[in-house]
C-alpha cells in the first residue's frame, strides 16, 4: 500500500493538541473561543493557535480550525475581522458549516482551504457535488452511513476533486449530527450554536424494557473495520473528543497509529484493542457500518464503562470473581492509565508553542546604507537600504521615528521583544519609503516568506424597506374544519400537511386544489 491515510485528532485544548501530535496524528482539529460547535471544550486564543500551528508543523503535522457554526447576521463583522487575521497563519484548513460563510471565504479569502463540517450530514452524492461548486476540498460524511454508502459517495468526491473524512472513534449523537434540536427544545440551548446540553445522555422514566437512559448511544469505533475503510479510499480517519482530555486523546491517537502502521505495511490488524477500553468510553459499536442498527447500538449507562468492561474481562478468564479481586482489577486499571499518562508527559513535557522572540538592531552611518539586523533563536539576517545616508540638519531619522515603524512584526508565530539603537548615529537621512520597505521585507522573510495578505473589507449587506410597513397576521391550520378561515380574515392561511398519509391518497390534494 502507497496511499497515505491521515489520522485526525480533537485537539480541545493545547495539551490535548500536543498529546494528538506525539502519538502520531496527521492532523488536528480544535477550536477557538467563538464560532465552533464545542463551546464546553477549553478551546484556544488567537496566540496559542499560531503556536500550536508552527509546533504541529515542525512534526508534519496539520492543523483545521473549526468554525462549525450556524452564524447570525449581526456576526458578519467579527467573522470577518478573524477571517482577516486567519488568512495571515499557517492554518491548513478551516472546518465550516455555515453556508453563507462557504460564500464569504470563497470571494473573499480564497486561500483559505474550507472542509464541510460534518454538521452538514452529509449523506448523498448530489451533497457533494453542491460543496465541490461552493469551494469544499473535503467533507466530513455522515456517522450514519454505512460502508458500501461511504465507498460510493468517496468515489463521487474523489471525481469532483473533493477528499472524505470518516469518524472512527468516539461519541455518536442521536440524531443525524446538525439536526438535533432537542437541546434547543429542552433548555434552550443550541448545539447548533455550540451549546448542546446533550439531553440524550439524560435519565428519563424507566421504559417497559427496564431503560433509564433510551437514548444513550454507545461509542463508535471502526477499529476493526480499517481495512474496508482503506478499500473504500477514505482519505481521512477521524477521532471524535474535543472535550476529552489530552490523556484520552494520546491513548486512542497512539492506539490507533499502530493499527493503521502495522496495516499499511503488512496487511494484518492489531488484534488487541484493550488500550481503547482504558479511558472514558460507553462501550464501542460498529453498527452504523456495518448497517446493522438494532437495540445492541444503545447502553443503559452514559457514564464511563472502562471499569465495567475490566470486571467482565477479568469475570469471563476466572468464571467467578471475589470482591477482593474486583479491587485488584480496579488498581490494575488505575495502574495501566497512570502509565499511560506518565508516558504521554514525559513526551509533551518541552513542547513549547510561545512565540519566537524577535530582536531588531539597527546601524545607522554616514556614507553607509541603512542596517537592520533581525536576531532570533532560530534565524538571523541583515538587510540594507537601497540608498546611503546623508548627514542632515532637519528631518533626520531618529529612535522615535524607528520604534514607530517597527513596533511590531506581522508574523503569527513572532514577537518582537527589543530594539538596539547603539549603533543609530544622529543627524542621518534616508528616503522613509525605503524604511518602509525594510520593513516589510522583514516581515516577508519571517512569514516564511509568504506575502503578507491585506486586510480586507467585506461590504455591508444592503438594507433593504420593509415589504409592508404594517404587520401582517399568518395562520397555520391542520384541519378541513378550520377552512372556513380563509374567508372570515384577511391573515395568509397555511395548510399544515400531515407527517404521512396513505399511498395514491388524493384528499389533501382536492384541499388544496379546492383552496
Amino acid at each position: 500500500m502507497s496511499r497515505k491515510i491521515e489520522l485526525l485528532a480533537p485537539g480541545g485544548d493545547v495539551e490535548a493538541i500536543k498529546a494528538a501530535i506525539v502519538a502520531g496524528a496527521n492532523a488536528v482539529y480544535c477550536g477557538l473561543d467563538t464560532f465552533n460547535a464545542r463551546n464546553r471544550a477549553s478551546n484556544l486564543s488567537l496566540d496559542e493557535l499560531n503556536g500550536v500551528i508552527r509546533l504541529a508543523h515542525e512534526y508534519g503535522c496539520e492543523v483545521f480550525l473549526t468554525l462549525n457554526v450556524v452564524l447570525l447576521e449581526h456576526e458578519t463583522k467579527s467573522i470577518t475581522k478573524l477571517l482577516n487575521q486567519l488568512v495571515n497563519t499557517k492554518v491548513d484548513g478551516i472546518i465550516v458549516q455555515d453556508l453563507g460563510l462557504f460564500n464569504l471565504v470563497k470571494k473573499h479569502f480564497p486561500s483559505l482551504d474550507v472542509h464541510a463540517s460534518t454538521q452538514l450530514t452529509t449523506h448523498n452524492e448530489g451533497q457533494i457535488k453542491f460543496l465541490s461548486k461552493i469551494g469544499a476540498t473535503r467533507v466530513n460524511l455522515s456517522r450514519e452511513l454505512n460502508l458500501p454508502e461511504i465507498k460510493m459517495l468517496t468515489e463521487v468526491a474523489h471525481d469532483h476533486d473533493v477528499l472524505t473524512e470518516v469518524f472512527v472513534h468516539g461519541a455518536l449523537c442521536i440524531a443525524f449530527s446538525g439536526q438535533c434540536y432537542s437541546s434547543s427544545v429542552s433548555v434552550g440551548n443550541s448545539g447548533n450554536r455550540g451549546r448542546c446540553s446533550q439531553a440524550c445522555r439524560d435519565e428519563y422514566e424507566i421504559t417497559n424494557a427496564g431503560n433509564k437512559f433510551p437514548l444513550n448511544l454507545k461509542d463508535n469505533s471502526a477499529y476493526y473495520d480499517l481495512p474496508e475503510l482503506v478499500d473504500a479510499k477514505v482519505d481521512s480517519l477521524k477521532v471524535e473528543g474535543r472535550i476529552k482530555g489530552a490523556h484520552y486523546v494520546y491513548t486512542v491517537v497512539d492506539t490507533w497509529r499502530k493499527q493503521i502502521d502495522s496495516f499499511v505495511e503488512s496487511g494484518l490488524l492489531i488484534e488487541d484493542d484493550s488500550n481503547l477500553h482504558k479511558v472514558f468510553n460507553r462501550d464501542f459499536t460498529n453498527s452504523f457500518l456495518k448497517g446493522n442498527l438494532t437495540k445492541d447500538m444503545f447502553i443503559d449507562n452514559p457514564r464511563d464503562n472502562s471499569m465495567n468492561y475490566a470486571v467482565e474481562k477479568a469475570t469471563e478468564q476466572n468464571n467467578e470473581i471475589s470482591v477482593v479481586q474486583i479491587q485488584e482489577v480496579t488498581n490494575e486499571l488505575h495502574q495501566a492509565k497512570d502509565v499511560l499518562g506518565s508516558e504521554m508527559r514525559d513526551k509533551i513535557e518541552f513542547l513549547d508553542i510561545r512565540k519566537t522572540p524577535v530582536a531588531l538592531s539597527f546601524s545607522a552611518k554616514v556614507g553607509q546604507p541603512f542596517t537592520v539586523t533581525v536576531n532570533t533563536p532560530k534565524e538571523n539576517f541583515t538587510l540594507q537600504s537601497k540608498s546611503l545616508l546623508k548627514a542632515v540638519e532637519e528631518k533626520a531619522i531618529t529612535q522615535e521615528l524607528l520604534e514607530k515603524r517597527f513596533k511590531n512584526v506581522k508574523s503569527a508565530v513572532h514577537t518582537l521583544e527589543s530594539h538596539d539603537f547603539s549603533e543609530l548615529d544622529a543627524g542621518l537621512l534616508i528616503p522613509l519609503k525605503e524604511v518602509s520597505d525594510l520593513k516589510d521585507e522583514i516581515d516577508f522573510i519571517l512569514n516564511g516568506s509568504v506575502e503578507v495578505i491585506k486586510h480586507v473589507e467585506v461590504p455591508a449587506l444592503p438594507q433593504h424597506p420593509k415589504v409592508n410597513e404594517k404587520p401582517t397576521m399568518s395562520m397555520l391550520i391542520a384541519d378541513v374544519e378550520d377552512l372556513h378561515l380563509c374567508d372570515v380574515t384577511d391573515a395568509d392561511v397555511y395548510f399544515k400537511l400531515p407527517e404521512s398519509f396513505k399511498k395514491r391518497c388524493n384528499k389533501y390534494i382536492d384541499i388544496l386544489a379546492a383552496n
